[in-house]
């Protein structure tokens, strides 16, 4: 027991160290530099946007309520923006980055066990697999939408809420190990029903990882290469306690 509570967080930490592997950097790099080109855009455009809004809206003339005005909704405008890029730039990065997962959890893999490991797929052949890719994560959504329903429930009921806080972490770290967990599981033909079955043999070690990977997101810095590093994490953690041999057969 206290083996898998200290295992989940040192396989997080491997997965940190492999992704900056030369020939593993890229799948790091390549998503990370598109969702920011992406969020980066769209803020452009909210701004620009924003500030037509407001001279069509707000006299031009040079007056105090004006100009006090003007700096209200844009101290508004910043608040609203700020925690729509903070709820919307993991669910945006996920999507981008799906297939290029699939693809890491691959290499790493092979880079792990070069001799029983398949070689990997050529870069052509995995972008023909985006479709799929992409399909795998929105079952992945259906999936977190009905786990946190109990919590979200127990927040609004008094007393009993008391508890939510212990639900929703429990309920987003299970959910964090299957996200990750499903990338090599599932480059070994398994489906995302599979991939659960899967982690509830090993429940207390994909709840700690989960938890690391949670814990991880919230830490500066630390969280622009989480989602690489939890897919390769999750990688050796499969390698290491899944029979990946057997899997690979």
């Amino acid at each position: 027991m206290i083996a898998d509570l200290v295992s989940g967080p040192r396989y997080l930490l491997q997965g940190y160290r492999l992704i900056f592997r030369p020939g593993l950097r890229r799948f790091f790099l390549i998503p990370l530099l598109v969702n920011v080109l992406v969020f980066v855009g769209l803020v452009w455009l909210f701004i620009d946007q924003f500030e037509a809004l407001l001279d069509w809206f707000l006299p031009t003339v040079d007056s105090l309520w004006a100009q006090l005005a003007r700096g209200l909704l844009w101290f508004i405008f910043a608040v609203a923006a700020s925690v729509f890029m903070f709820f919307t730039f993991t669910l945006a990065a996920n999507l981008i980055a799906a297939p290029f997962n699939g693809w890491l959890a691959e290499r790493v893999a092979y880079a792990l066990d070069k001799n029983n490991m398949p070689v990997p797929t050529t870069d052509v052949s995995r972008l023909k697999s985006v479709g799929v890719s992409l399909a795998s994560e929105l079952r992945k959504l259906t999936y977190l939408l009905a786990m946190i329903l109990l919590p979200l429930i127990v927040t609004f009921i008094p007393i009993i809420n008391l508890l939510a806080p212990l639900l929703w972490l429990m309920a987003t770290s299970w959910l964090l190990a299957l996200e990750y967990l499903a990338y090599p599981l599932e480059n070994q033909g398994m489906r995302f029903s599979q991939v659960r079955r899967y982690a509830k043999t090993r429940r207390l070690l994909s709840f700690s990882f989960g938890a690391a990977v949670l814990l991880a997101t919230v830490v500066p810095l630390v969280n622009l290469a989480i989602m690489p590093a939890a897919v390769a994490g999750a990688t050796v953690m499969w390698f290491e306690r899944g029979n990946h041999r057997q899997a690979t057969t």
